[in-house]
């Protein structure tokens, strides 16, 4: 998967991936800098230990933050999918990490060499699939065994059981709080994925919905139709009377179509505050959006004219469609209300994009001029991660015909 893809798929957790950096990336450059750092900067160890040390300790560094940054940007590694992390990255990781366990080892510093080394194997372990990541983490775990053991039992400085257990630990202590995170950041993104593919059928049922429609109204009267003209053409010389109230049928049962046809297509298109509400609370539901609707009940009971709900509804089709393209909205709230002579629909969401590609399109702009033009206002202001689009309209319409559908 590419980093474009992923951006675009994840747009919706920035503060969680924010986070999950570091708490994962970031903790691994903290606690190398911070425990190797200060081996390397203490004067009682040799300097023929520090020297490379050092190097190796921004290699390492280096390696294990571009490759946790990396795997932060794939999907979760499954046994049917296999993934591996860059060999060169891998490699340069490795290397450090041998270093900074040898050279350490070599002076007796029981608690500091397996640090590096855990931290590779807690990285490895994030590109492997689940059963193959506890096989690393395991085998690790037993092998940080050895190395201080024997270290300790050839020095016979008697402390072989600090040298053994403590390493097993770590290296255990490490893949857990390094997997943890990234599991939470893994079940995020598919939680996410599920709620934008269901948002995604919604709409699909709608258009398969309307096609239905459309298709048993269209079906019929062509078969019959269809029927008809056959039985005419068989008639028109036997029975031309007969033949002409035949094709009398045909010519109404055309006109029946095409009233029905349109009576579809009017329904799907023409648009109402009513509908668009009830939409609008289906869609964000089914997008994870936690919808806040307000309607009070003097506008509720208020009888506008038709126009003027059908203005209204476009706005809020508009606000909506803006609120699940051009935000990770979380949350949304839509006011409407009759104050001072004027219907007044409000809608705000949280999560908008720094720069709203809304509105370099035509759809807030042309709605604004169609409500100026029937008396009334429409006005969008982006503040912060906030965005709100108000409308306004007069109870009493001064331009009916001006809703029309476009």
């Amino acid at each position: 998967m590419g980093d474009g893809e992923f951006d675009r798929e994840a747009a919706g957790l920035t503060g969680f991936r924010r986070y999950t950096w570091w708490a994962v990336p970031g903790m691994t450059a903290c606690v190398l800098a911070l425990f190797v750092g200060e081996w390397v900067l203490d004067g009682d160890v040799p300097l023929w230990a520090r020297a490379p040390s050092a190097v190796a300790l921004v290699v390492e560094v280096w390696a294990s933050v571009a490759l946790l940054s990396r795997r932060l940007a794939l999907l979760p590694v499954t046994a049917a999918q296999p993934g591996g992390p860059p060999l060169g990255l891998l490699t340069a990781a490795v290397g450090a990490g041998v270093v900074l366990a040898a050279l350490p080892l070599a002076v007796r510093n029981y608690g500091l060499w397996p640090v590096a080394p855990a931290l590779v194997v807690a990285i490895v372990a994030t590109y492997l699939p689940p059963r193959h990541r506890r096989l690393l983490v395991g085998g690790a775990v037993v092998l940080a065994l050895l190395p201080g053991c024997l270290v300790s039992l050839a020095e016979g400085d008697g402390e072989s059981a600090y040298a053994a257990l403590f390493p097993a630990g770590l290296v255990a202590f490490t893949a857990w709080v390094t997997l943890g995170p990234l599991w939470a950041w893994d079940t995020a993104r598919r939680l996410d994925a599920a709620r934008r593919l269901e948002a995604e059928l919604a709409v699909k049922e709608e258009r398969l919905r309307f096609a239905a429609d459309l298709h048993d109204i269209q079906g019929h009267h062509l078969q019959v139709i269809a029927l008809k003209s056959e039985l005419a053409e068989r008639l028109v010389e036997r029975d031309p009377a007969r033949a002409t109230a035949e094709m009398k049928e045909i010519r109404q049962l055309a006109a029946d179509a095409l009233s029905d046809t349109r009576a579809v297509v009017r329904g799907y298109r023409r648009t109402t505050l009513d509908d668009e509400i009830a939409n609008a609370t289906r869609v964000l539901a089914a997008a994870g959006i936690d919808a806040r609707m307000t309607l009070a009940p003097d506008a509720v009971a208020t009888d506008l004219a038709e126009a003027t709900r059908h203005l209204l509804g476009l706005v809020m089709r508009e606000a909506t469609t803006n609120v699940l393209r051009h935000s990770r909205a979380g949350h949304a709230e839509v006011d409407y209300r009759i104050a001072d002579g004027h219907a007044r629909l409000r809608v705000r969401n949280d999560g908008a994009e720094e720069h709203p590609t809304a509105l370099d399109g035509t759809g807030l702009r042309g709605l604004a001029e169609r409500l100026e033009a029937a008396g009334g206002e429409l006005t969008w202001q982006h503040d912060g991660d906030r965005f709100v689009v108000e409308a306004a309209l007069p109870t009493c319409s001064p331009n009916p015909v001006d809703g029309a559908a476009p």
